[in-house]
């Protein structure tokens, strides 16, 4: 279809509605006719009874709509946005009854009378469009849009909205709120994350609006026509993003707002967290009970009873005498520890408090209308809070980690940072509390508050890393808005030790990895309440596949740990914690991708398989990358789980048996098992299990390849702590291998090689390989060094010098 033909069709619609009667939403006020057209060199301003409609072209794929309805723009600002636009070649066309915006990949459509907007792509065809009978409108401050909704059309983003993984049906909320005890239904919850993507017979697009006051989304709830959001205050700004395929859109939103840095490696593996592990005594028994129990980890956290009164920045000497050896010690073992930071400031003048006789010295905290600080109460009683909207502020509030990162601390955890605020209704500051900008000027909480946490964090983020010199700063988060994943890492609140909660961490963490927020984790087992032992070993399970993997609980709760429930958990629990670790090749190099490119680690199975429509509500099963297929168990019941295979041939991980996706897989895990299947084709880096990222393995790089079509891999290796990769200071290498009747061939192709890694030779496993060969060469050289394993039909031999390109062909 052209776009001529496009265009017929499109109005023909218009016409349509427009011969009924309109059915304007009640109390807005709806936009009329054209009144005057103006081309901009970027795209076309547009001008409608008092409000005014401008339209450009950002770059190649994305197009931004603003709004103002009475005519003057606000300043053009964003906490999100960060790449400046690049703008391809517009051409606008003014007819009678409509303008044309053509850019590039992506065509705009602006029907006059009223005035409506379409998206259609470089064929023609329309992608998304206004539903006709309620064009944009406004309320006061109120402001919203409404779009078509096909019937078969699914939604996905939002962030860590609770509930099933597609939104389509049900309408949201965007307001950071402090949810302890939330669940299935609970919205709002901690964050804020406009954007979303629509996904309909393998093609997509995405919209991200640009807007921190209060909003709301609704995927058909109101009416199954059409899908609406808007904003209780603030622009009618939003991206349109044309995709056409699921990872297209997110690699274009991504860029805008940007994409998460390379965290440390240590920050990948397992993490040990309690509110609270205290005194110096018991947390020196948590760290001396993994090693002596050789469970894998990297990371112990300090919640808040380690602090003077709850008052951040402070030291509680009665339970840590030794603070600093301690920290030294624990380096020492290889665990790094994380402090948690909370953003309130103790209100205590006259006791030497640095923080806040500091802040009001330099004039930082958030005020009311009249002038004075706002007082709150949270975990010190009454607190100030850092008016983080100002670069000096959050200069000074990365300043106050000076002397823990002297002592050796490794991250910071920032917590009620929506904010929240005890002893009130809304939980949080009033909405007329005064946030003050760079550039001298004023926004009331109505405003920031979506975006507080977020400048807390990159306040964290930006002084950890002038103090850290050149390591990489690791810092969590709670609340975020777009664009938060540029600071911090994240988590999905405080959760509930039951089967529903485990259920619902995979569509949370695969809706904010669509969302731009990819390294992300739940508190495994739970927050809240005690989980029984098999649920606490099944989240064990399912955490190794989450990009963040931390336990951890609320005070009053039975133990988390792994060696808690008795021997038997502890045993399968450690060799999940193992399976982590020897992971960690394959798992570090995705993340990197993940990097540069915004594609999320773990996955749904519809960002690889968009065609495949029958994932499109698949809320257990995932991808860890797009090798790995993991179908947990997040049930307690006896039936059996039935497990559908994505496209292609897959392996069984643990039996090395290969499926065809056409098979539907009945099976009754023991607790020990977790289904874990692996792409044919995939080419799979893992090593022997070390007990810290730190520790270097001992024995060769194990390299697994899977046969089958479209057969790659790649490993992606630097010092795991430094900026030095940004210096080209690292290690790639690209493996392929291919299969035909007579012999299987690998290839290993190393595309840079600035970084010595830790390995000298690699083993090679190859799967699906026939039979015994009757020759294998390593170049050129043949060898006897192979074993093949008729029961797993896999091939092994070890390469003694894999650091350089080598190819292995065995022939049968």
């Amino acid at each position: 279809m052209n776009v001529t033909l496009a265009r017929t069709a499109t109005f023909a619609l218009f016409a349509a509605a427009a011969s009924c009667a309109p059915t304007l939403a009640e109390g807005w006020q709806h936009l009329g006719a054209v009144q005057h057209v103006e081309k901009l060199p970027d795209g076309v301003e547009l001008s409608a009874g008092s409000a005014k409609v401008r339209i450009t072209a950002f770059r190649d794929g994305v197009i931004r709509v603003r709004v103002a309805p009475q005519s003057a723009f606000p300043k053009d600002s964003s906490w999100a946005v960060i790449e400046p636009p690049e703008v391809p070649p517009v051409k606008v066309e003014d007819a009678k009854d409509d303008v044309r915006l053509l850019a590039g990949s992506v065509n705009v459509i602006i029907h006059k009378s009223p005035l409506l907007i379409s998206f259609t792509d470089s064929q023609g065809r329309v992608v998304l469009e206004d539903e006709p009978t309620l064009p944009m409108a406004s309320n006061g401050q109120r402001i919203r849009i409404w779009k078509k909704m096909p019937p078969d059309e699914s939604y996905f983003g939002l962030g860590d909205k609770a509930g099933p993984m597609n939104r389509r049906g049900r309408s949201f909320t965007n307001w950071n709120t402090d949810a302890f005890g939330w669940g299935e239904s609970t919205d709002p919850l901690y964050k804020t994350i406009p954007f979303f993507l629509g996904v309909r017979k393998g093609s997509a697009y995405g919209i991200f609006f640009d807007n921190t006051h209060r909003s709301s989304f609704d995927f058909g709830k109101e009416s199954p026509d059409y899908l609406s959001f808007g904003a209780e205050g603030g622009e009618l700004n939003y991206y349109f993003f044309a995709g056409p395929d699921p990872k297209k859109v997110i690699a274009e939103y991504t860029a805008l707002v940007g994409r998460t840095p390379l965290p440390p490696l240590w920050s990948l593996g397992y993490q040990q967290c309690r509110y609270s592990y205290y005194p110096e005594a018991r947390a020196r028994e948590i760290v001396r009970l993994f090693r002596e129990k050789k469970i894998p980890a990297d990371v112990i956290y300090f919640d808040i009873d380690y602090q003077q009164g709850y008052a951040p920045f402070t030291i509680n000497r009665e339970y840590f005498p030794h603070f600093e050896q301690m920290i030294a010690d624990f380096r020492a073992q290889g665990f790094h520890t994380i402090l948690i930071t909370d953003l309130h400031i103790k209100k205590d003048p006259g006791h030497g408090y640095t923080p806040y006789d500091s802040g009001i010295k330099q004039d930082v905290f958030v005020k009311n209308p009249d002038g004075s600080i706002f007082v709150g109460k949270v975990w010190p009683g009454d607190s100030v809070f850092p008016d983080f909207t100002l670069s000096r502020v959050r200069d000074w509030w990365g300043g106050l980690y000076k002397d823990f990162v002297k002592m050796g601390v490794a991250g910071f955890w920032n917590d009620m940072n929506e904010p929240s605020v005890f002893e009130r209704a809304d939980k949080t500051m009033p909405l007329d509390t005064v946030h003050r900008l760079d550039d001298g000027t004023t926004l009331d909480h109505r405003a920031i508050h979506n975006v507080y946490g977020m400048e807390n964090a990159r306040g964290t983020y930006e002084g950890v890393r002038k103090l850290q010199a050149d390591e990489r700063p690791f810092v969590l988060t709670r609340a975020a808005y777009s664009g938060t994943q540029r600071y911090a890492a994240t988590w999905t609140g405080d959760n509930s030790a039951t089967w529903n909660h485990i259920s619902m961490s995979t569509p949370m963490l695969l809706n904010l990895g669509l969302s731009g927020y990819a390294l992300a984790g739940d508190d495994i087992g739970g927050f809240a309440s005690s989980p029984p032992p098999d649920l606490l070993t099944r989240w064990y399970e399912l955490g190794v596949f989450n990009p963040i993997y931390r336990d951890h609980a609320a005070k009053g709760t039975a133990d988390h740990e792994p060696w808690a429930s008795g021997p038997e958990q502890e045993a399968i629990r450690r060799r999940y914690i193992e399976l982590r670790y020897q992971l960690l090749p394959y798992i570090y190099t995705g993340i990197e991708d993940m990097s540069r490119t915004g594609i999320p680690f773990m996955r749904p199975i519809f960002l690889e398989y968009a065609q495949q429509e029958n994932f499109y509500n698949d809320d257990r099963d995932f991808l860890f990358g797009s090798d790995l297929f993991v179908a947990p168990v997040v049930t307690e019941t006896l039936d059996a789980e039935e497990i559908q295979l994505p496209p292609g041939d897959w392996y069984d991980y643990w039996t090395s048996q290969k499926h065809e996706s056409k098979e539907k897989i009945a099976l009754h895990p023991a607790l020990d098992e977790l289904p874990l299947y692996v792409r044919a084709g995939a080419i799979i880096p893992m090593q022997p299990i070390v007990q810290n990222t730190e520790e270097k393995p001992s024995g060769p790089l194990e390299i697994k390849v899977y046969a089958g079509e479209d057969c790659r891999g790649s490993l992606y290796e630097d010092d795991g702590h430094t900026f030095a990769y940004q210096r080209d200071k690292f290690r790639r290498t690209n493996y392929s291998c291919q299969v035909s009747p007579g012999s299987v061939t690998m290839i290993a192709t190393t595309e840079k090689n600035s970084f010595q890694p830790w390995w000298h030779a690699a083993r090679i496993t190859i799967f699906g390989v026939p039979a015994e060969p009757k020759e294998l060469r390593i170049g050129q050289q043949a060898t006897r060094d192979w074993r093949y394993d008729a029961k797993s039909h896999s091939l092994t031999t070890t390469v003694p010098d894999a650091t350089e390109n080598w190819t292995i062909r065995a022939a049968f």
